[in-house]
């Protein structure tokens, strides 16, 4: 089987300079969804036809399963596909898909190449409202006659609900045949490849017809506000998904998901959460409103409060992180750590049942069990140029508003006195203080502003 998706439109109606099937739709560029279903069907040969925007669009969605095709200039669907033609393995099936079409599935495409078989298959649908599109005539018995656009069709025509998505397959060679008597003899001066069907009616070739689940599956993109209904489509499919496998929500219209969200049972989201790349969830997670989450693995029991950030990160089990807190990349919190409010780890191991509570940054460090990290506690890690690790050991305690001046280590139950600037190894079991003798004078007064 041959998939060609049709991906050169410029988009005018978008207002932009970013493609339009590069245009995310749940993380991911509208064309992207496109491939990966068509990829499920195993196709022999894949092929893009892109346009606009080509050398970004190429750049993008680059992959050893792609042959690409060059359409300049753009003359219509039908000029697209006979930019693909000579790529298409003879025999079998071709599939047409669009790249500004994102939710087809699967399943529905199946169907529709079984019903291609030695026959022309038209993906249709049923709208409410079918104004604007081609009207898929049938005769008494049922069968095709003819595919009318609106603006041709009679009154009882246009009465007519079922309408063409522009989604076809049929037998290669007979696609191959025809795309070469395709004729640009219109106002337009393109060539369309609904034209076609005209052809396989005359070829007596059977034309048949399959459906999507919903009419959802065949909306198009063509400006930001389809763009926007798509994306809470989408975000609504993905939020009852979970909800069905024991996800509870607190409101299924407030949660973004742009990738793979994987959730054990018994997890909570509330509100405003943005979930990025691959993000695991294991049972009984509770997750705070307003929460980013970004290729992030999260263990059983964790309770993650509103408004923290966590990128790149694994957070063992029990923990508690947030509010207000941040996990950058390479950060590993062990089971029953505590990162509180205004508090930033960056490339940080902290272990089992360690604490950092209140406004602190810990960056470039490996903290051991059941530390104590003190509010105002920072890890000097960066001399301007060079990075350089702190390492703070199993039941250290290290008082509030300390700095930690690295390349340094703190000793197993080692202390450190509030105030405190190490720039020395703080050897174990003992205390370490830096702060100078604590003076008090009498008779001293506050300077006054100078009177103007």
């Amino acid at each position: 089987m041959n998939i060609v998706i049709l991906a050169a439109g410029q988009g005018k109606r978008m207002h932009s300079n970013l493609p339009k099937v590069l245009h995310p739709l749940a993380g991911k560029p509208l064309v992207r969804h496109v491939i990966e279903t068509a990829r499920s069907l195993a196709p022999r040969t894949m092929c893009v036809v892109y346009g606009h925007g080509g050398d970004a669009v190429r750049a993008a969605l680059a992959a050893p399963d792609l042959t690409w095709v060059l359409q300049d200039p753009q003359l219509g669907t039908g000029h697209a596909v006979m930019q693909a033609a000579p790529q298409l393995a003879p025999g079998g099936t071709t599939l047409i898909l669009y790249g500004d079409v994102p939710l087809i599935q699967g399943e529905t495409l199946q169907r529709l190449v079984h019903a291609a078989r030695n026959a022309l298959a038209i993906l249709t649908v049923e709208l409410l409202d079918p104004t604007g599109y081609g009207r898929i005539v049938r005769d008494a018995s049922g069968a095709v006659q003819r595919i009318v656009e609106h603006k041709d069709a009679s009154a009882g025509e246009r009465s007519i609900r079922e309408v063409n998505t522009g989604i076809i397959a049929l037998p290669t060679d007979r696609l191959v045949g025809w795309l070469a008597r395709l004729s640009n003899d219109n106002a337009q001066r393109e060539y369309y490849l609904t034209d076609i069907v005209g052809m396989a009616l005359a070829a007596a070739l059977p034309i048949t017809t399959a459906q999507p689940q919903g009419e959802w599956e065949v909306m198009g993109v063509n400006s930001k506000v389809q763009l926007a209904e798509l994306e809470r489509i989408v975000q609504r499919r993905i939020a009852e998904s979970l909800m069905e496998s024991g996800v509870r929500l607190a409101d299924p219209a407030r949660l973004d998901v742009r990738g793979e969200l994987i959730c054990g049972r018994d997890v909570f989201i509330d509100v405003n959460c943005v979930f990025e790349g691959r993000v695991v969830l294991d049972e009984a997670v509770e997750v705070g409103p307003a929460c980013v989450f970004k290729n992030a693995q999260i263990g059983a029991g964790v309770r993650v409060a509103a408004f923290s950030h966590i990128e790149d990160a694994v957070v063992g089990p029990d923990a508690v992180v947030g509010p207000f807190a941040r996990l950058r990349p390479g950060t590993e919190l062990a089971a029953g750590a505590h990162v509180g409010n205004f508090v930033e780890l960056k490339n940080t191991k902290l272990g089992i049942q360690s604490k950092a509570n209140h406004l602190a940054y810990v960056g470039d460090a490996v903290v051991g069990s059941r530390v104590n990290i003190g509010a105002g506690t920072i890890t000097c890690n960066y001399d301007g140029a060079n990075k350089f690790k702190t390492v703070i050991e199993d039941d250290a305690f290290i008082g509030s508003d300390t700095q930690l001046v690295a390349p340094v280590t703190v000793g197993r139950g080692a202390t450190l006195g509030a105030g405190t600037t190490l720039t020395k190894d703080a050897p174990a079991d003992t205390l370490t203080l830096s702060r100078v003798r604590q003076v008090s004078l009498p008779g001293w007064q506050r300077p006054q502003k100078t009177k103007k």
